[in-house]
C-alpha cells in the first residue's frame, strides 16, 4: 500500500483532510501534518518524521504539500534526501482533486511514480476559469 502524507501551511492538511473524508470515508495509511504559525521547520521535520514513521508498513509513501518551495515542500524534500524511506515521493502544489484520486486509486495503482503522475493530471484537470460572456449576463426585465 502507498502511504500518503498531507501537509501545508496553517491548518491547511487538516482542512484538505476534512473535504477528503467527507467524499472518501475515514482514511487509512493516510495522516495529515499541519505547519502551524508557531513552528519551526525543525518542529515541522519532527512531525514529518513520526507522520513517516506511522506509515512504516507502507511500501511507498508520498508527501503532498501545498506550496512547491514552501517550508512543508521543503522539509519533506529534505527528509526524502536522507533516505528517511527507501521509496518516498514529494509532490507540491496539491488540491482536492489531486489528493482524492492518490487516495481512491493507490488500490489500483502499486508504483507510486505511475500513481503521482495519474495524480497530478488529475488535479490539473480539475481547474477551470469560470468566466462568462457579456451575452450570457443579459437579464430579463
Amino acid at each position: 500500500m502507498i502511504g500518503i502524507i498531507v501537509t501545508g501551511h496553517g491548518e491547511f492538511a487538516s482542512g484538505l483532510t476534512s473535504g477528503l473524508k467527507l467524499l472518501a470515508g475515514e482514511t487509512e495509511y493516510y495522516e495529515a501534518v499541519d505547519f502551524k504559525a508557531e513552528d519551526s521547520t525543525e518542529v515541522l521535520g519532527e512531525k514529518l518524521t513520526e507522520a513517516i514513521r506511522q506509515l512504516r508498513d507502507c511500501e511507498s509513501v508520498a508527501v503532498l504539500a501545498d506550496l512547491v518551495g514552501g517550508s512543508p515542500f521543503n522539509v519533506a524534500s529534505r527528509l526524502k534526501m536522507s533516505g528517511i524511506h527507501e521509496n518516498m515521493e514529494v509532490v507540491g502544489g496539491i488540491s482536492l482533486p489531486l489528493v482524492l484520486h492518490a487516495y481512491m486509486s493507490r488500490a489500483m495503482i502499486s508504483d507510486i511514480k505511475e500513481l503521482l503522475d495519474a495524480s497530478l493530471e488529475m488535479g490539473k484537470q480539475h481547474m477551470m476559469y469560470f468566466h462568462t460572456s457579456d451575452e450570457d449576463c443579459e437579464l430579463e426585465e
